[in-house]
């Protein structure tokens, strides 16, 4: 079943609409409405030109290139950011330039990935006690290094 998300782009930014490289791909190619530097260790928040209307139900997930990653050290800061169902504002990305150079970024490039996922129904429970389980407790580290 196809899910239909309406995108509506920044007026002479329709060449940088949301696409995939191909059918297959999971994500769909997020890129950069404005030439920027992006300097080192310093967050920076890119706009790609996008306006989004995503079902109810449904959530946006913005996640890093691997490739930016790897050969840059180009990431998303808070991977992954989320696009709720709700917003209508500009959609943009918070890249960070985790190397030691500054990094040239220019309009049209490619600087993260998008992924339209559905959202399961939960409701939360307030309660008094939890069910034991083998793990317990143990969080950050407990089950050592392998």
């Amino acid at each position: 079943m196809k899910v239909a998300v309406k995108v509506k782009m920044l007026a002479g930014c329709e060449d940088i609409a949301p696409k995939k490289a191909h059918h297959d791909d999971a994500a769909f190619d997020l890129m950069a409405r404005v030439d920027m530097e992006l300097k080192p260790a310093e967050p920076h928040l890119v706009p790609t030109g996008i306006f989004m209307e995503i079902p109810q139900g449904y959530e946006g997930q913005v996640r890093p290139r691997s490739g930016l990653a790897l050969k840059h050290a180009i990431t998303v800061l808070n991977s992954p950011g989320t696009i709720d169902a709700g917003y209508r504002g500009e959609v943009s990305v918070i890249i960070m330039n985790c190397g030691k150079e500054p990094y040239s970024l220019k309009r049209g490039d490619r600087i993260a990935q998008m992924v339209i996922a559905k959202l399961p129904d939960v409701e939360i429970s307030l309660v008094s006690e939890l069910s034991d389980s083998t793990r317990g407790t143990g969080g950050f580290g407990s089950t050592g290094k392998r």
